[in-house]
């Protein structure tokens, strides 16, 4: 019933999206350049989108022209107006809006270029990624619902460059593989996660099939002998790995399953604790590999502004309205405290108090993966020999990243404090490469520790790594459909879209925030990065915001208290957007790491994640916003937290002490 219902779901979702297309293929009047003119070409993107700039590059190919036009204006025709544009390096580069269907001639002299264009509705590039994402959460199959997502995206780029309906299908289909997929295996930072994730499964592998990972299990159980203090030791490793949120997910995720699994709490609830760690943390802490790109970001729209403000500077005040992240890690506090949970996770935590952690339709599965890395029985667990490759990755990352950051100068400034110095170094540095090393010398330490104590031979050690590097197979494939879809909301101009369309809202600047906030977290859901969501929107917002309240004649002052909430809130929306979406990296590397069904991740910790986020609004953001401090803000939102998981969950542990005496 639900494949009927998810190919006739398909088919609507098609029409709709080819409403505005051209049903049967029209003939091209475009000219090619070079059948007409070599000694000139245009060059513009195949993909139009209608009232978005795109740049049209007119070169000029003879040697003659080039060294005639370098540097000076030459006027080119543009349907019927002319374009003054100067050309640099022979090129000759302008932008046009396209607002509806038409011609595109383009004249320099004797040459004449001709096609024709059918620009896509902008309104059309929300649909690729709601599709996928409404896919998801009602088929609760992810791999269809992405390929279906850019299907629809790829098959209405082609209708609209000409092709008929059933052609532009044809073509989307193709265009998968050989255009998206490609491109996003082409990004060197998604090959940098591929990898990575590859060499902490074949590590993970490794570790428990020596024994090392049972060896944990056991010195942690003297800790965590209950589902309360098993769900609270995953919270505080997962506070202490804050310096990179993926290093932080596949570490503590795969290091406390057999903890969780053994103390009955559900997969579901693990993935939520290891998503809702990892990147609030690495959010808000002085040290980690996102305060680089959050930095850069906020110096350009400083830069635009002009304001005598240091980025560092403006991070830092603006910690101080981090509602999201911040009421995120205590939330989880809350929950393991009170012993309760609502919604689905409730139910997840009851069926695993009953012994089964994981989903029946996906028992078998997780079973077959237990028994390819089964311990020998021959096998003594000690615990070092998971200890001390997991620390090598924990480090190593850490060490990698003063490396690869380090600068002389910045740390021989005697003006700057111990903490900026590190914050800055780390902040420039290449945490893929440092993921990387670490990775690999942590998969060589157990690959040695195996071998030399004899516990596997060498033929064995290295078959267990391969059977770890296959259990990354399902998340690698979901997150290269992930990144494709990106990349094709990326084409489409999704963030624009969603951008434009609530930044025209008329509203008070002390509103500001609260939207911005929205508007973060609907870009991040839709887009599934949150830290492409801040790099569109810190150019976009922080300028805006700005200019909202100094015309509406706020004192200085309080502009500047308004600016350092709209910094924190475009950072805080892009986490909640990415925690609640399926097409999310990091939530797919959460699924990944726990072993926890992906879509069941996501309906368990998508009520979780909006009651946090409902919380950091009303209570946090806006009213910050009018001036309420932070002395109250924030105690008043941990208040109703705990109040709505008093009243509205439900008992899902026995009322034990956190910690028993060992």
């Amino acid at each position: 019933m639900r494949e009927k219902a998810a190919i006739a779901l398909f088919l609507l979702i098609s029409l709709i999206a080819n409403f505005s297309s051209p049903l049967y293929s029209q003939p091209s009047d475009s000219t090619r350049v070079s059948d007409r003119d070599p000694a000139i070409t245009i060059e513009h993107t195949e993909i139009i989108i209608r009232n978005i700039s795109h740049e049209i590059t007119l070169s000029f190919k003879d040697p003659a022209l080039r060294k005639q036009y370098e540097g000076k204006q030459v006027d080119i025709g543009v349907n019927d107006s002319v374009r003054s544009v100067k050309v640099v390096r022979g090129r000759a580069t302008f932008e046009k809006k396209f607002d509806r269907e038409g011609k595109l001639v383009i004249t320099h002299g004797d040459y004449t270029y001709r096609t024709h264009v059918d620009p896509i509705p902008l309104w059309f590039s929300i649909i690729p990624p709601l599709v996928a994402i409404l896919f998801a959460l009602i088929f609760k199959e992810v791999y269809s619902a992405l390929f279906i997502g850019i299907l629809i995206g790829t098959s209405t780029i082609y209708a609209h460059q000409g092709a008929g309906w059933f052609s532009a299908v044809f073509k989307g289909i193709f265009a998968i593989p050989d255009t998206y997929v490609l491109h996003s295996l082409g990004n060197t930072e998604h090959l940098s996660i591929i990898v990575f994730s590859m060499l902490i499964g074949g590590m993970v592998g490794i570790i428990t099939k020596n024994g090392g990972m049972k060896g944990v299990v056991n010195v942690l159980s003297k800790f965590a002998r209950s589902a309360r203090s098993g769900q609270f030791v995953t919270w505080l490793l997962g506070i202490a790995i804050f310096f990179d949120d993926y290093a932080n997910t596949l570490v503590v995720g795969n290091t406390m399953r057999p903890v969780t699994d053994r103390l009955k709490i559900s997969r579901e609830k693990l993935a939520y604790i290891v998503d809702s760690t990892a990147a609030p943390i690495a959010s808000v802490a002085f040290v980690t590999t996102w305060i680089g790109a959050e930095l850069s970001y906020i110096q350009g729209g400083i830069n635009t502004l002009g304001l005598e403000q240091s980025p560092y500077n403006v991070f830092i005040n603006s910690l101080a309205y981090s509602f999201y992240p911040i009421f995120a890690l205590i939330f989880i506090l809350l929950l393991t405290y009170k012993g309760r949970d609502y919604g689905p996770m409730f139910k997840a935590e009851q069926r695993a108090r009953s012994g089964d952690v994981t989903s029946h339709r996906h028992s078998n599965e997780d079973s077959a993966q237990s028994r390819e890395i089964e311990v020998p029985g021959h096998v003594r667990p000690k615990g070092f020999n998971a200890v001390i490759p997991v620390a090598i990755v924990i480090f190593g990352t850490f060490i990698g990243l003063l490396y690869t950051g380090w600068d002389p100068q910045v740390w021989a400034n005697e003006q700057l404090a111990f903490s900026k110095k590190l914050s800055v170094i780390i902040g420039n540095s290449d945490s893929f490469k440092a993921l990387l090393w670490s990775s690999i010398l942590g998969v060589i330490a157990a690959l040695l520790l195996t071998v030399v104590q004899k516990i596997l031979n060498l033929k064995d050690t290295i078959e267990t790594l391969i059977n770890g590097f296959k259990t990354m197979l399902t998340a690698i494939i979901i997150l290269v459909l992930a990144w494709s879809l990106a990349l094709l909301t990326e084409h489409l101009h999704t963030a624009d879209f969603i951008s434009q369309s609530l930044i025209q809202i008329n509203l008070a600047p002390f509103l500001v925030p609260a939207l911005t906030f929205i508007l973060a977290a609907l870009v991040a859901f839709s887009t599934g990065s949150s830290w492409g969501t801040m790099a569109i929107l810190y150019p976009l917002i922080l300028p805006a915001s700005w200019l909202i309240a100094t015309q509406a004649g706020l004192e200085h002052a309080i502009a500047l208290n308004l600016f350092y909430n709209v910094v924190s809130c475009v950072l805080a929306g892009s986490v909640l957007g990415d925690h609640c979406s399926p097409i999310s990296d990091t939530t797919i590397l959460s699924s990944l790491a726990s072993s926890c069904n992906h879509i069941d991740h996501v309906r368990t910790q998508l009520p979780y994640a909006l009651t946090v986020g409902g919380v950091a609004i009303g209570v946090g953001t806006v009213p910050a916003a009018y001036g309420v401090p932070g002395y109250v803000t924030f105690p008043a939102g941990i208040l109703l937290l705990f109040l709505i998981v008093h009243f509205f969950g439900k008992k899902s542990m026995k009322a034990k002490p956190l910690f028993k005496k060992i």
